[in-house]
């Protein structure tokens, strides 16, 4: 039955001048999302977007859409097309969308008893009919038909279980019942490229979701360890891309080979300090390909406190070695907070199975929590740092995924 999706963004509106920019982004960015569906008409009316479909394409269209940074809520609709002026709307008119209201509430709720109400948003002021008589007489409508087919309906104005929204525009009058929630934010390419550190926990995917939220378009480094690591850990890593690529479309994925420089790490520097210099030797190897990539900065998956390398020290000491600026999406969020959010976003059931990464398989039993800079920078002068980084980078693997 439905013919449209209405798709509302919100944070877009407080931007100034360059807002058309913005809407010209997420509309970009939705019909990339759905290219593959068909070609589909998107217009923009009254400060919101409008998808014209098919019904029989409607529910994918709206599954993929909601995922869409950008996108406050997402409403299936039907239209209903006042073809006269709006003073002519005549009985026959009110006949006639009356039922098509009936139809709407008929094909969209199915489980009695129930409650709902219908509340009207009268754009167009000069449409004759009053906001209030409009929701009664259409809440009376369905209340009526229901009632005659014995299910168990009625109106609640307070918490119904169904909002029945009518808004009436000019020259048109939607219909709808539902508004699936997106991820708010701004829409993915607005804000610049940055570049996601890629682990297989649970924590990179979900600051990597962030950042596609601020609108930034990112690319992915995962750094793999072979025989230390599987390649089943690294086909999860490749499924979590996957996941994040749905949110914001096509992710490059780098895979430098960084055995080597484990090796050398632990064979020449001190065992307590070997988390902290292979994260430095991650970050060189990160700014060398974000600056090659053009992006402008890297993103990690790190929140204070949570593991030994993730103090203010050990990130100073990261920091220490990168031109870039660093993103920490979740530097403050309980880890219970990421976990809520990981299984939200659909990365969490993968992050989860059991396969190593480069970072657990060399962990020390006493890593050094408040590294000393110019400890650091003097240990791992006994690696040959230029040469370890070309070699990695001489093996490394590069994917497109979606």
């Amino acid at each position: 039955m439905y013919n449209l999706i209405i798709i509302r963004y919100g944070e877009i509106n407080l931007k100034g001048d360059n807002k058309h920019d913005f809407i010209g982004q997420l509309i970009k960015n939705i019909d990339h999302a759905i290219a593959d569906l068909g070609d589909f008409e998107i217009t923009t009316v009254y400060g919101r977007i409008f998808l014209h479909a098919e019904s029989s394409v409607i529910e994918e269209l709206l599954r993929r859409i909601v995922k869409l940074p950008g996108i406050v809520s997402a409403s299936p609709a039907v239209d209903f097309k006042l073809n006269k002026a709006v003073s002519d709307f005549s009985d026959e008119d009110y006949k006639k969308l009356k039922e098509k209201a009936l139809k709407l509430f008929k094909t969209e709720v199915k489980n009695y008893p129930c409650s709902f109400k219908v509340e009207t948003n009268r754009a167009d002021k000069s449409f004759p009919i009053k906001s209030p008589k409009l929701n009664a007489e259409i809440g009376s409508a369905i209340l009526t038909n229901i009632e005659s087919e014995e299910k168990a309906l009625q109106v609640d104005v307070h918490n119904p279980d169904h909002l029945f929204e009518i808004e009436i525009t000019r020259g048109k009058i939607y219909l709808f019942l539902r508004r699936e929630s997106g991820p708010g934010g701004l829409p993915v390419k607005s804000s610049g490229q940055a570049l996601l550190m890629l682990s297989g926990g649970i924590d990179s995917p979900v600051a990597g979701w962030y950042a596609l939220k601020r609108g930034l378009k990112i690319g992915a480094v995962y750094f793999h360890s072979p025989p230390y690591t599987s390649e089943r850990a690294k086909e999860k890593v490749k499924e979590l891309a996957k996941v994040l690529s749905q949110y914001g479309g096509e992710i490059k994925v780098q895979i430098p080979y960084f055995t080597e420089i484990q090796q050398q790490i632990v064979k020449k520097c001190p065992e307590k300090y070997t988390i902290t210099i292979m994260r430095r030797m991650m970050v060189r190897i990160a700014n060398h390909l974000a600056e090659n990539n053009g992006q402008k900065a890297l993103i990690t998956g790190e929140s204070l406190g949570q593991v030994a390398s993730q103090t203010l020290e050990g990130i100073q000491a990261t920091d220490d070695v990168s031109t870039l600026p660093i993103l920490r999406p979740l530097i403050t969020a309980d880890k219970n907070e990421i976990i809520k959010l990981a299984k939200k976003i659909g990365s969490y059931e993968i992050s989860i199975r059991p396969y190593e990464d480069c970072c657990t398989v060399f962990i020390p039993e006493e890593p050094v929590t408040k590294p000393i800079l110019k400890i650091v920078r003097a240990k791992e002068e006994a690696l040959k740092i230029e040469s370890l980084i070309e070699n990695s980078l001489e093996k490394m693997e590069i994917l497109n995924l979606k």
